[in-house]
C-alpha cells in the first residue's frame, strides 16, 4: 500500500527552487530580424526612382566690348511710321535772331543733324525716335540768347554764360540750339557732352611732369575722343585756317598745314593734350573764327573727383587740366580775343548737390535782378572758394516754363506728326499744361506722349 507521501507527490508538482532570472538573455541579433522570418506581411519591392539626365546649358554669345555701351546711347533720329509734318521750315543761319520766329517749330537741316551727333548734342532721354525728322521750337528765352551771342561776337570778347533752371525744363536742349547756331555761322564748336566722364574715374589719366601742390594730371583718351569730334564736326572751318605757328616741338605737326591737318597728326592718345593745347592757342590768335565751348553737367567738375594724386589724396576735378581749361575760360582768366561764347549748363536728371555752387548762382542771380543777396550758411562747413573764382565772373540764365501759346504750338506739332490723337484745343492744351508743372517742357511731353513712347 503506497504512502500518503508518495500519494501526494502525484497530486502537486514539484516547484523548482532555484531563483527566476529577471533579466532577459543577452543576443546580438536584432529584433526586426530575428522576427522576420515569423513576420506574415510580404517583402516590399525596392523602386528605382529614374534620373532625369539635364540638357547641356547653352550660353548665349557675350556682347563685345562696348557694345552695351554703344546699345545705351544710341540715338535714332527719324521714325518712319510719323506723319511728315508740312510747311515747316528749315533752320537757317539767322532764324534764332529774329523775334518774329519765336514760338515757331523748324526743322534741323540733314548736314547738321551729322555734326550734332558727332558732339553728341543729342540726349537718350529726348524723344527724337518719335517722329519722322529733328524738330525744335524757337522760344523767346532762346532768341534773347542768340542775341546776347551775337552781341559778343561784334564785342570781340566772349559771353560766360550758365543755364540753370527746374528738372526737365530743357537746358540740354537750349546747348543743342547754341551748337546748332554756331556751326551755322562757321564757329568753331567744342562740346563736353557729359562732365561726369571727366571725374568719375572711367577714363585713364596721368600725372603731367613737374607739378605738385598740387598736382595737375591730363586725361589722353579722353582728349584724344574730343580731338576727333572736334575735327568731324568743324572739318570745313578748321580746313580753312592756316597754322601760324611751328608746333613741330611738341606735336607730331611737322611743318605747315592747316588747323585740320594738325589735330589729324595726333594719331595716338599720347600726342592728344600737346595738339589740344596747340589748337587752342591758335584758335586765339587774331583772324580766327569765334569759338564755342559748352559743357553739360557743371556740378560734376565743381567737386573732388573719384581719382587719387600719388599720397592717394583725392584730386579736385579742377587738377585736371581739360577740365581747368573750361574753368579758366568761364571765369574770364583765357580771353576769347576773337568773340565767342562758354556756356555751362546744370544738371537737374544727374545732379549733384553742391552748397558753393548753389551759393554763387543764387548770388549771381539775386544780384542780375536787383534782389537782395544770399549769404552764406555760418552752419555749413563746405563752402570751397576755387568755385567762387570760378563762377563770380559769369551769367546766370533761367530757363522758365513753356507759355500756353509755346505748349499749344508744340503740341499742334505732335498731333500734326500722328503722336498726338486728342483733339487739340484749348481745354487739351490747358489742361496738359497744368499737369506739366506749368509749362515744364519735359514733364508735358510725359503728359501727352508717354503712351506712346516706346
Amino acid at each position: 500500500m503506497a504512502s500518503a507521501h508518495s500519494l501526494r507527490s502525484f497530486m502537486r508538482p514539484t516547484v523548482s527552487t532555484t531563483p527566476r532570472s529577471l533579466t532577459r538573455a543577452f543576443t546580438t541579433t536584432p529584433l526586426q530580424s530575428a522576427a522576420q522570418g515569423k513576420s506574415s506581411l510580404p517583402p516590399q519591392k525596392q523602386v528605382q526612382v529614374s534620373k532625369k539626365h539635364k540638357k547641356p546649358l547653352v550660353r548665349a554669345k557675350a556682347p563685345n566690348p562696348g557694345e552695351r555701351k554703344a546699345f545705351r546711347k544710341r540715338i535714332q533720329l527719324s521714325n518712319n511710321s510719323a506723319l511728315e509734318v508740312q510747311g515747316t521750315e528749315n533752320l537757317q543761319p539767322d532764324t534764332m535772331l529774329k523775334s518774329e520766329n519765336a514760338g515757331k517749330m523748324f526743322s534741323i537741316p540733314n548736314d547738321m543733324q551729322d555734326k550734332l551727333r558727332t558732339l553728341e548734342a543729342f540726349k537718350t532721354t529726348q524723344s527724337w525716335n518719335l517722329f519722322r525728322k529733328p524738330h525744335i521750337l524757337v522760344r523767346q528765352d532762346m532768341v534773347d540768347l542768340m542775341n546776347q551771342v551775337e552781341a559778343a561776337k561784334g564785342n570781340k570778347e566772349a559771353l560766360k554764360l550758365v543755364l540753370t533752371g527746374t528738372k526737365l525744363s530743357g537746358k540740354s536742349h537750349a546747348l543743342l540750339q547754341a551748337m546748332l547756331y554756331g556751326m551755322m555761322n562757321d564757329w568753331v564748336v567744342i562740346n563736353i557732352p557729359e562732365a561726369q566722364d571727366l571725374t568719375n574715374g572711367n577714363t585713364e589719366y596721368a600725372p603731367v611732369p613737374e607739378t605738385s601742390d598740387p598736382y595737375e594730371f591730363i586725361q589722353p583718351v579722353y582728349c584724344y575722343k574730343l580731338l576727333t569730334s572736334i575735327y568731324d564736326a568743324n572739318k570745313s572751318v578748321l580746313a580753312g585756317l592756316k597754322l601760324q605757328k611751328d608746333w613741330s616741338a611738341t606735336t607730331q605737326q611737322k611743318g605747315a598745314g592747316s588747323l585740320a591737318d594738325l589735330i589729324q597728326s595726333a594719331r595716338e592718345p599720347d600726342w592728344a593734350w600737346p595738339t589740344f593745347m596747340a589748337l587752342w592757342q591758335e584758335l586765339q590768335l587774331p583772324g580766327r573764327p569765334p569759338l564755342l565751348f559748352t559743357l553739360d553737367g557743371l556740378s560734376h567738375i565743381n567737386k573732388k573727383s573719384d581719382y587719387r594724386d600719388p599720397e592717394f589724396n583725392p584730386v579736385h576735378a579742377h587738377d585736371l587740366v581739360l577740365v581747368r581749361t573750361f574753368i579758366d575760360a568761364l571765369s574770364g582768366k583765357t580771353k576769347l580775343p576773337n568773340g565767342g561764347a562758354v556756356i555751362a549748363a546744370t544738371s537737374g536728371n544727374n545732379r549733384q548737390l553742391h552748397p558753393s555752387q548753389e551759393l554763387v548762382l543764387s548770388q549771381l542771380e539775386a544780384g542780375q535782378k536787383g534782389d537782395e543777396v544770399p549769404k552764406p550758411d555760418p552752419y555749413e562747413k563746405g563752402y570751397d572758394e576755387r568755385v567762387y573764382d570760378a563762377l563770380k565772373n559769369s551769367t546766370v540764365k533761367r530757363l522758365e516754363a513753356l507759355s500756353k501759346a509755346d505748349a499749344r504750338v508744340l503740341m499742334e506739332y505732335w498731333g500734326a506728326s500722328g503722336m498726338l490723337r486728342r483733339k487739340i484745343d484749348q481745354h487739351t492744351v490747358w489742361s496738359d499744361w497744368a499737369l506739366s508743372g506749368h509749362g515744364i517742357v519735359g514733364e508735358l511731353e510725359r503728359t501727352s506722349l508717354l503712351t506712346v513712347k516706346m
